[in-house]
């Protein structure tokens, strides 16, 4: 399955520790995927981008958004776990451009997903989703580096 860290943002982030811990949880996560990140000028950009995606699945878009689900990581690994047994061949979280999604990026994605309701800087988001990432893959494989606490 490929795994896709997407933003709309610059390339990389000023702060380039953000960008060495992103590079480490997703290379953490070639284990268990074929991750990449990707970068995009604009919202539009990556939408055309998404819709040239597409294999034998389509291919699955999970946009962070304030507004929409909210997991606990165990249930998280469980979402992740069940496209990869569905057979999706493709899984792309992004995170979206300073002012947030437009109706019809939010209307394109299979899952929004939130951390909650605070703002996060968009290095830092990246990061997080990272690490989530590689935290449900360890839970889905039984790797200690999840306690559950």
């Amino acid at each position: 399955m490929n795994l896709i860290l997407a933003h709309v943002g610059a390339a990389s982030s000023p702060l380039k520790a953000y960008d060495t811990l992103i590079h480490t949880y997703m290379e953490r996560c070639a284990t268990f995927a074929h991750p990449r990140t990707e970068a995009f000028r604009s919202e539009q950009a990556f939408l055309d981008w998404l819709d040239k995606q597409n294999g034998r699945t389509q291919a699955v878009a999970v946009l962070l958004d304030s507004r929409g689900k909210q997991f606990s990581s165990e249930n998280f690994a469980a979402w992740l776990g069940n496209r990869r047994d569905e057979g999706a061949q493709q899984i792309v979280f992004a995170i979206g451009p300073a002012d947030g999604w437009s109706e019809p990026a939010r209307k394109r994605a299979q899952l929004l997903l939130s951390f909650g309701p605070m703002t996060l800087a968009h290095p830092l988001a990246r990061l997080v989703m990272a690490e989530q990432l590689y935290r449900a893959y360890a839970i889905l494989s039984g790797h200690p580096y999840h306690s559950g606490h």
